[in-house]
């Protein structure tokens, strides 16, 4: 009966780390909706998802908490429940750097861009769908997944390196873009980030697969 009710807490906790891992990802797709079409309203929303992404952690956690003091969990439950605090503070950040790039696009709004936007969507789709993916692994425990997203994040940033290469170049061709490419690279640089932290997440996953963190099987 105990574990019975055990596995249902844990059931619980999967369903509310997948929810946490859709409103980020919304948060992200509103972001980078408002980035492209300089939307005001859109990055609005996506820096109001903050405040809910904030709680939800607080609630994953005290969740994790619950299970960890009134349970007795096993090695691998341990493990999972200790993955899942680590993860839902990367998750967390995403959301303050979705917000951090929807404030920069309120900031930009009414001014016509200096370039057309061709690696940024790309970065953000990649971004989101490691986010995605890595919860999937989670709840599939599914190793092969978790893989194939930790290797994602070089895509992440070599366009990092793209994007800045020709935001360098712009200035360098003219200094009147200077102020609003400085603009566009922290909104790479914030892209590239909401990357590490997706590759933490996956690196958490794999930890709560195998007892070890950071690719140490791959070896």
């Amino acid at each position: 009966m105990m574990r019975n009710r055990f596995e249902e807490q844990l059931g619980l906790l999967n369903r509310e780390l997948l929810k946490m891992g859709a409103l980020i990802e919304l948060s992200i797709k509103n972001a980078t909706q408002a980035l492209l079409k300089q939307d005001v309203d859109a990055a609005r929303a996506a820096i109001r998802f903050d405040n809910e992404i904030d709680q939800m952690e607080r609630d994953i956690e005290a969740l994790c908490l619950k299970l960890l003091l009134q349970q007795q969990p096993v090695a691998g439950d341990l493990r999972l429940i200790s993955a899942a605090m680590k993860m839902i503070t990367d998750m967390e950040r995403i959301g303050d750097q979705a917000a951090d790039i929807s404030e920069i696009v309120v900031h930009l709004s009414g001014a016509p861009y200096i370039k057309k936007l061709e690696h940024l969507p790309l970065m953000a789709d990649t971004a989101a769908n490691m986010v995605t993916g890595s919860l999937d692994a989670f709840v599939a425990k599914d190793l092969e997944l978790v893989c194939k997203i930790i290797a994602m994040d070089d895509i992440i940033d070599d366009l990092f390196d793209i994007i800045k290469n020709e935001l360098i170049e712009l200035i360098r061709r003219d200094a009147a873009c200077g102020t609003q490419a400085m603009d566009l690279l922290m909104i790479a640089k914030y892209f590239e980030r909401i990357g590490d932290h997706a590759q933490n997440i996956a690196e958490w996953v794999e930890y709560s697969i195998t007892g070890r963190h950071k690719g140490e099987y791959l070896s």
